[in-house]
């Protein structure tokens, strides 16, 4: 071979290595942050549409985006030790917030979720995605898993405390993803069969009480989701305009800007909680098929990190903030196509709103420092 072809190969190797070198520095998983880079740049286009060419809220999107990638990428930079040193701490600071909230809290469309700060508002309840993950795979990494009956009820206890508050401002969406968090990270950590079908047995019998518990606008979402058309220009009337607009996409949608049902105002939260009626509008099942995927790559690498992590800690806290990404996708889509409830969540990574967007990447954050430092350890 030439010495100069012999030459330029070394030279490519070399660039290689550095480049890899550069990303295990800054502990950033590549595949993940290409996969959610394409997923807001998606959200993007369909917020510019969704929000009727909206120049204003469009900008403060992408000044969103801006703020969520550059905390996820300096939480990566820390290492899950001091995330493990921070987890009681930051829970009881999320649980003040979400007390204080419920005193001092903005009030928007009848809910009071939100503490404003003047230059922007801020809402605690999705902290508590992040921080309740983290106390309870604090608390079961220094347990012998799985675990007993008393650390069952300690973890169920941390899971209720907040998730009830937030029901109580109310936020049921937020407060059905906490409670599944909780029960997720039992499930990781082994819990039992025994108490797995306890719990399912006193969460039936409970039915009847929570009913009783709900709010009445709570309990019309739950009739409304068994039968839209028993009031379809009131409870009924989201679903049903999200589902025309969905179905009206067909295969290939009718076009980016030429939806019809959020251009004319005809489905409600086209912003942020029904966002994803305007893709299926806009982009069709082929879009939305699509927009699935981008999704499961994003979930698949998740996994891929949770089955790579070393410790109780990490295993416990990536599993369960891949569970909340997936959960809460899931639901938010589900509710959007009517096969669920309306609970009120926003479509991860896409729908417009600061506090979801710093939260969902902050969490992605997490995961890469679990994966970039085990790396950094291994080598």
């Amino acid at each position: 071979m030439p010495l100069d072809q012999l030459s330029e190969r070394f030279r490519r190797k070399q660039s290689g290595t550095q480049y890899r070198t550069l990303l295990q520095v800054l502990h950033i998983d590549i595949v993940l942050l290409l996969s959610v880079v394409l997923l807001m740049t998606v959200g993007l286009f369909i917020l510019y549409s969704a929000s009727n060419q909206n120049s204003a809220i469009f900008s403060q999107g992408i000044m969103h985006i801006g703020l969520a990638l550059l905390i996820m990428i300096v939480l990566a930079q820390l290492s899950p030790i001091t995330y493990a040193r921070w987890s009681l701490s930051l829970f009881i600071v999320s649980l003040l917030l979400l007390a204080l909230v419920l005193v001092i809290g903005h009030i928007d469309k009848g809910a009071q979720r939100w503490l404003n700060f003047g230059l922007f508002r801020f809402q605690p309840s999705e902290l508590m995605k992040l921080s309740l993950p983290m106390m309870l795979a604090w608390y079961y990494q220094t347990s012998n898993l799985p675990p007993k009956f008393k650390e069952i009820c300690i973890g169920i206890l941390l899971t209720l405390l907040p998730a009830l508050l937030t029901l109580k401002e109310p936020d049921l969406g937020t407060a059905i993803i906490l409670l599944i968090a909780g029960g997720g990270i039992l499930l990781f950590a082994g819990i039992q069969w025994r108490y797995i079908l306890g719990t399912t047995f006193v969460a039936a019998v409970s039915a009847p009480f929570l009913w009783r518990a709900m709010h009445d606008y709570q309990k019309q979402r739950i009739l409304t989701f068994l039968n839209p058309a028993r009031d379809p220009l009131g409870t009924g009337y989201h679903i049903i305009q999200s589902k025309i607009a969905i179905g009206s996409g067909g295969i290939f949608g009718k076009g980016w800007l030429q939806g019809t049902q959020s251009h004319l105002h005809f489905l409600p939260a086209h912003a942020t909680d029904f966002i994803f009626a305007v893709f299926g509008e806009e982009f069709g099942f082929i879009g939305s098929v699509i927009l699935l995927l981008i999704y499961l790559a994003i979930v698949a690498r998740c996994i891929y990190i949770t089955s790579q992590a070393q410790t109780t800690y990490t295993r416990l806290l990536a599993g369960t903030l891949t569970l909340i990404l997936f959960t809460s996708v899931f639901i938010n889509i589900g509710m959007v196509c009517g096969i669920l409830p309306v609970v009120g969540l926003p479509l991860p990574l896409v729908s417009y709103g600061g506090s979801s967007m710093v939260i969902t990447l902050a969490s992605l954050g997490l995961l890469m420092s679990i994966h970039g430092h085990q790396q950094l350890l291994s080598h």
